[in-house]
């Protein structure tokens, strides 16, 4: 039996992951395939019949045996749908199917002030315009044309909620908010919020610091104003480092010096921003690990980020989403567990554990340690320490701030799920009051939608799901603790490596709450990151200093590169490079075709 559903599942999660990734990277003559491949999983893992089998068989098993049919026990019962709701539950894949159409070739761009003639921009490029581009008037356009997103696929978004909540009341639960926090972190609203808002209440105090700034700073609290005018200066200045040729050699010598492999694994990267192509860097598994004869088979890996060649800024953005993906990518290849249920991104996987590994791996990129040993310029000269020293003091009254960002987008589903029956006037309504409430410092007159124009809300994999990253941010930071503590520094230290393979190897068999403690030693608590987030500038400063100091006597890891996985680096259907004769062959081919890139 167990050898059964474990081929079975890998078989449909296979199907449906393979043709997820070619449509989400902009071929969409596979929907229909994507939505039968949907279709056919989802009826797997809520087939009361299989349930049932194994109960059956649980009344006699013993050993292994047992151990094996208690994962897939509690799997299914994560899933379990009624029949009636299965029309439902088709209804809201296609709706989300016609979203992600509408959204991914749609006609994109802004208004360009002094010509009057629309310029063609993805969303993420005109994201990035926001904070970089040295014109208000070009700013405040992409910023306009930003807001107007979110009216494309607004009805279909109603609709979507509409019909989530009705599945899961049908379910027993209060709405969609609380089953699928109670399926992927084993929480309640009430839990959750709570932590949240003692976070809140104990940083908004950096509202009004802000707020004062602006009378040194004229036009700062223009939202389209304030990230170029607390940090584009310093983008500009930064991104010499990280010109975006330089992200794979990083990434590679960044994970080997850490002891970070991805188990004999294979792994296709998709990088570069384009049209059509989903607008939200991810890592998904189209083959699981799995076991066959009692043989571990390696699992493989896709990912993306959204670097823009040429975009100040970008070069640094697609850096930490390498990073990132790339910690997603090797959490669940160094799997070793036996069911493959335990081997995918889905429930029972915990939204919060999954994020934690790959924001653990983003903030070592973003480190000034990591910076001042791997970032250098095209003469070779490394970061240096005054660059981060003044930026430091520049956006230190933002520091408090780190998790608004996270709660606003969780706050915003958690209402737009509370809502008896959602229109599109109360969605529109519901996104500027959090968005008022989260980014109080800016100017009033100002309210924005950005929270209709966050990707994940609108599949159902991803929604009500935000709040996974705010969980992993304060996770982060206690596993950053730990380490700093016992080891007393984290770039290039293969014992940190080491010992996330140690869990790693778990995949999602255990909840995040006792995942955290097994790394860690100790329950989750925002304790580490309100210290981190509420020391003064001058502590801020000696800290940097210290962990810089302790990195001159760790020696930098030299040699060739191995990830342990065959590696390839695509764009769409154009395949570019592998690491078949290594992986500085493989990057030194990579720059040369993005050098040809316009």
């Amino acid at each position: 039996m167990l050898d059964q559903l474990n081929r079975t599942y890998a078989k449909l999660h296979s199907a449906y992951e393979k043709a997820f990734w070619t449509s989400y990277m902009g071929d969409h003559s596979v929907d229909a395939k994507l939505q039968k491949a949907h279709a056919a999983r989802d009826a797997f893992r809520s087939d009361p019949k299989l349930a049932h089998a194994v109960d059956l068989r649980l009344a006699k098993a013993k050993g292994k045996e047992r151990e094996g049919l208690l994962v897939w026990k509690h799997f299914f019962s994560l899933y379990q749908t009624p029949a009636h709701l299965g029309a439902l539950r088709k209804d809201i894949a296609d709706l989300e199917a016609r979203t992600l159409k509408e959204q991914t070739s749609r006609k994109e761009g802004y208004i360009d002030p002094a010509a009057k003639k629309f310029v063609e921009a993805s969303r993420n490029k005109m994201r990035s315009m926001v904070s970089t581009h040295p014109e208000e008037k070009v700013r405040k356009a992409c910023f306009e044309a930003l807001e107007k997103l979110p009216f494309d696929t607004l009805e279909l978004y109603v609709e979507i909620v509409n019909k989530r909540n009705q599945f899961a009341k049908a379910l027993g639960y209060e709405d969609f908010y609380a089953y699928k926090l109670e399926i992927d972190e084993k929480m309640t609203k009430k839990e959750l919020f709570s932590i949240f808002d003692a976070i809140y209440e104990k940083t908004k105090y950096a509202f009004g610091e802000i707020r004062d700034l602006e009378k040194t700073m004229p036009g700062l609290r223009k939202p389209w104003n304030f990230s170029y005018m607390m940090t584009g200066d310093f983008t500009k200045e930064e991104d010499p480092y990280f010109s975006f040729d330089k992200a794979l050699m990083y990434w590679g010598r960044s994970f080997s010096a850490l002891g970070v492999d991805f188990a004999d694994g294979t792994i296709t990267l998709d990088l570069l921003d384009r049209k059509g192509k989903y607008s939200n860097g991810f890592c998904h598994w189209p083959e699981v690990v799995k076991y066959e004869k009692g043989e571990r088979m390696p699992g493989t890996s896709n990912f993306t980020c959204n670097a823009i060649l040429g975009q100040i800024g970008s070069g640094i953005d697609g850096l930490h989403t390498l990073f990132h993906e790339g910690g997603h990518a090797a959490h669940l290849l160094n799997s070793t567990e036996r069911q493959t249920c335990l081997n995918t991104e889905y429930p029972p996987q915990s939204v919060s554990w999954a994020e934690t590994q790959s924001m653990f791996m983003d903030t070592i990129a973003s480190s000034i340690e990591w910076k001042m040993r791997y970032a250098r310029d095209e003469r070779g000269k490394p970061y240096p320490f005054d660059l981060f020293e003044r930026k430091a003091r520049k956006v230190h009254p933002l520091r408090p701030l780190g998790l608004m960002s996270m709660m606003f987008v969780s706050e915003f589903e958690k209402e737009i799920y509370e809502s008896p029956r959602l229109t599109k006037d109360l969605a529109l309504e519901t996104a500027r009051k959090m968005y008022r409430k989260y980014f109080g410092y800016f100017d009033a007159s100002y309210d924005s939608l950005s929270a209709l124009n966050v990707p994940h809300i609108y599949s159902w994999e991803s929604s009500a799901y935000y709040h996974g990253y705010a969980l992993a941010e304060l996770g982060v930071f206690q596993w950053r603790r730990y380490f700093f503590e016992k080891y007393g520094h984290i770039v290039d230290n293969k014992n940190v490596g080491k010992e996330m393979k140690k869990v790693w190897r778990f995949g999602s068999r255990y909840p995040s709450k006792d995942f955290i403690v097994m790394a860690t030693g100790k329950p989750l608590s925002p304790d580490a990151f309100l210290e981190e987030a509420t020391q003064t500038i001058e502590q801020v400063i000696r800290s940097a200093k210290a962990k810089v100091a302790r990195m001159g006597s760790v020696p930098m890891k030299k040699g060739k590169i191995d990830l342990g996985a065959k590696i390839s680096l695509v764009h769409g259907k154009e395949k570019i490079a592998d690491n078949s004769r290594g992986f500085e062959a493989m990057d030194e081919k990579y720059r040369k075709w993005l050098a040809t890139v316009k």
